[in-house]
């Protein structure tokens, strides 16, 4: 166990936007029986998991300055009469780390000397910075990855690509990053997120600091993590940045109904490549 979300409860999404704020960020949910209140969405609908008639996990706004009175944290992904819960939020992954930090959960920063958050390096604010087990600097991004899938294409291409799958493992799903709205195929969809691959080839080409790419993934239904074909450019960021010196790493959780966070591995398979990579060369 990392950690446990406190007063969890289970509930369902109403509408989103909110009937009463309609920013993406905002939902309606059921609190008590029919009584609705509002709650924050921070990955806004998350490819359905967040979006009207969903089943969630929220937990109580520590800001009481703010018209939410919850956030949306999990979330429930159901397949026939199989289900998974989600962590969604994309503030759990950095807490997570944190937690895995300071346990010495992870094989590739086993026992972290000191470490800082939102440091910035050169034009980026990064997640952790600090010491390794051998006094090395080091500087850390974290990804959240809450979605999978049997195949990892383009939506449009979806439907086709799944029937083409001759067998489906339940628990042996492709987790990918990213994914999210752009108004064209070929933008980035994240251009944060690009920035920070980026910045993190430069860190390991020009410095002696280990630049580390932390993806985290926050369901127990996957077998494999990729940097997704939706997006090629950051694919091809991705696959740069490990070839000049970035670690890429992917720690896998699992959330509970009571909100308990267990840590599972962080040897997950990485597809950086189409052939294994970094750990099956």
């Amino acid at each position: 166990m990392l950690f446990q979300l406190q007063n969890i409860k289970k509930t369902a999404v109403v509408k989103r936007p909110s009937l009463y704020c309609k920013t993406p960020y905002v939902a309606d949910v059921y609190v008590d029986n029919d009584v609705t209140t509002m709650a924050h969405t921070p990955a806004l609908g998350c490819s359905g998991l967040s979006d009207k008639d969903a089943t969630v996990y929220v937990t109580p706004m520590k800001n009481k300055n703010t018209k939410c009175t919850h956030r949306i944290d999990l979330a429930t992904y159901r397949e026939g009469n199989k289900c998974t819960i989600v962590g969604i939020n994309p503030n759990l992954a950095e807490t997570i780390v944190k937690e895995c930090l300071q346990q010495s959960k992870t094989s590739f920063l086993p026992k972290v000397h000191s470490f800082d958050t939102q440091q910035t390096f050169l034009n980026s604010r990064f997640d952790f910075c600090g010491k390794d087990q051998d006094g090395n600097d080091f500087v850390l991004e974290v990804k959240n990855v809450p979605l999978a899938d049997y195949v990892d294409v383009p939506k449009k291409d979806k439907k086709k690509a799944l029937e083409q799958v001759s067998k489906k493992v339940y628990q042996d799903k492709i987790a990918y990053f990213p994914d999210g709205y752009r108004k064209l195929s070929e933008d980035v969809i994240s251009p944060r997120a690009l920035k920070h691959v980026n910045e993190l080839t430069e860190i390991a080409q020009n410095t002696k600091t280990r630049a580390i790419l932390c993806f985290v993934v926050q369901r127990s239904d996957v077998g494999t993590f990729q940097p997704s074909n939706i997006d090629m450019q950051y694919k091809h960021a991705v696959q740069e940045a490990w070839i000049k010196g970035v670690e890429i790493r992917c720690i896998q959780v699992c959330w509970n109904a009571q909100g308990i966070c267990t840590f599972v591995r962080d040897d997950i398979p990485i597809h950086i490549f189409d052939i294994y990579g970094p750990y099956r060369l």
